[in-house]
């Protein structure tokens, strides 16, 4: 389990954390809090320290229900940011969270080593072309529909089956184009009820049988905080818990708000693997 990313081979078989900076106004968590650029340096800075592999950074929200924006201004407010993050941390490796294929490029132009799109190249036809031009790594999500339809698309007669065929075809798709590095994200809280979430993660192991890496993002989402009755702010606790499930299950990238938090876990949990 190894991905090449700004020309070095990185070994997954010792999990990895990939810090969450999104730059929009209403992402269900951070909304707002990092929209300008000194505000994202100082935050990507601080997450680079705790112990972040990888940033990921996306300027449109996917939360359920989240209003669409045009192309230019998902654009406008990752672009800068990625700029001044490659000028202050030359090293950095810099996911774009984006299903644009536009909003891609302009932001591997810029500087950033990964995509992360959570629609698997179906949003946007040209999306995998990019990918495999610029041969970096790339993470497919599941999702059914947009995050404006996604609420309404959560039947399924056989959620993990269906999940499995959906990352075979789409990981088909990559590998006729000539993309090396793929990551499968099983997409919580994309187009899954809160009960077909905890399905999916406790099926988890099942999805070696892809081979290739697990990027899980269970951070801070509502299936954490509904079941427990609290809020976004005070998910942190379940989603360590979580996040050590994944771990056991196969997880090879945590993506999460709260590095420190996160490393911390991988760090307890290699120990009892003797690693």
């Amino acid at each position: 389990m190894t991905i090449c990313c700004k020309g070095e081979l990185i070994d997954l078989t010792h999990p990895r954390v990939m810090g969450i900076l999104n730059t929009t106004p209403d992402s269900f968590y951070d909304g707002g809090r990092y929209t300008g650029t000194g505000a994202a340096l100082t935050q990507a800075g601080e997450m680079l320290r705790a112990g972040a592999d990888f940033i990921d950074i996306g300027g449109y929200s996917s939360r359920p229900g989240a209003d669409d924006i045009p192309e230019e201004v998902e654009r406008q407010r990752v672009v800068p940011v990625i700029e001044a993050l490659t000028k202050e941390y030359p090293d950095i490796r810099i996911s774009v969270d984006t299903f644009r294929s536009g909003v891609a490029r302009a932001a591997l132009e810029a500087g950033a080593s990964m995509v992360n799109d959570i629609s698997a190249g179906l949003l946007d036809e040209k999306m995998l072309p990019l990918v495999a031009a610029y041969r970096v790594p790339y993470i497919m999500m599941h999702m059914r529909g947009t995050p404006q339809t996604m609420a309404t698309q959560v039947h399924y007669e056989d959620l993990v089956g269906e999940v499995l065929y959906y990352f075979s075809e789409r990981l088909a798709a990559a590998r006729a184009l000539g993309i090396a590095d793929c990551l499968a994200d099983p997409g919580f809280g994309f187009a899954k009820t809160r009960e077909q979430n905890f399905q999916l993660l406790g099926n988890l192991r099942d999805f070696a049988e892809l081979g290739v890496p697990l990027l899980i993002g269970l951070s801070r989402k509502s299936m954490i905080w509904k079941t427990l009755g609290t809020s976004p702010a005070e998910a942190l606790n379940g989603t360590t818990a979580l996040n050590m499930l994944a771990l056991e299950a196969g997880a090879h990238i945590l993506r999460v708000h709260d590095v420190r938090e996160a490393s911390e876990c991988i760090r307890l949990w290699r120990e009892t693997r003797g690693r």
